[in-house]
């Protein structure tokens, strides 16, 4: 007897913009639906967060800049300075970033297992963050699915989890 094949992922209904972005990288919309992505659409309230060394402005909603200070006040008087990698972002500049990738040589499979299709990165939100630390530590990847979270990892175990109202812990990614 026959295994059945398994079913098919359902089309996905997002933007006709988005549609378009994901067509011009050669990504199929049955490969969203395969991975159960969720969209992102794009914060429209956002402030400065933090402002880099060489002056780059990172973008949060207001509530995810609140509890980043509060977090990195924290880890400051911990004796850790972490900084902000990379914060909000567009659309346009997840597809900038894919088109890079690909320039690189690097396999459009290859390239969606580190970086997410434009339109569903959780940097769209204004919610999720990538924090460093001065000692050139690994990016730690921070998120949380209800409101938002952060945290850092610094040689071992996260040391800041959920300092965010409401919602389950954040997920790390290394």
């Amino acid at each position: 007897m026959r295994k059945p094949h398994p079913p098919m992922p359902t089309p996905i209904e997002c933007p006709e913009e988005i549609k378009a972005v994901l067509a011009s990288l050669a990504i199929p919309t049955d490969l969203i639906a395969a991975r159960s992505l969720v969209l992102h659409p794009e914060a429209q309230d956002l402030v400065v967060a933090a402002t880099g060394e060489d002056g780059r402005e990172y973008l949060l909603t207001p509530a995810a800049a609140a509890k980043w200070r509060e977090m990195s006040a924290a880890a400051l008087a911990d004796g850790v300075v972490i900084r902000i990698g990379s914060a909000f972002r567009s659309v346009d500049r997840q597809a900038e970033i894919i088109r890079d990738k690909l320039a690189e040589g690097l396999s459009l499979e290859a390239v969606l297992c580190i970086s997410a299709p434009p339109g569903y990165s959780e940097h769209h939100s204004g919610r999720a963050i990538d924090v460093t630390t001065d000692e050139g530590a690994p990016r730690a990847r921070v998120r949380e699915d209800q409101g938002v979270s952060l945290a850092v990892r610094e040689r071992g175990p996260v040391r800041f989890r959920s300092l965010l109202s409401g919602g389950e812990s954040a997920r790390l990614r290394l």
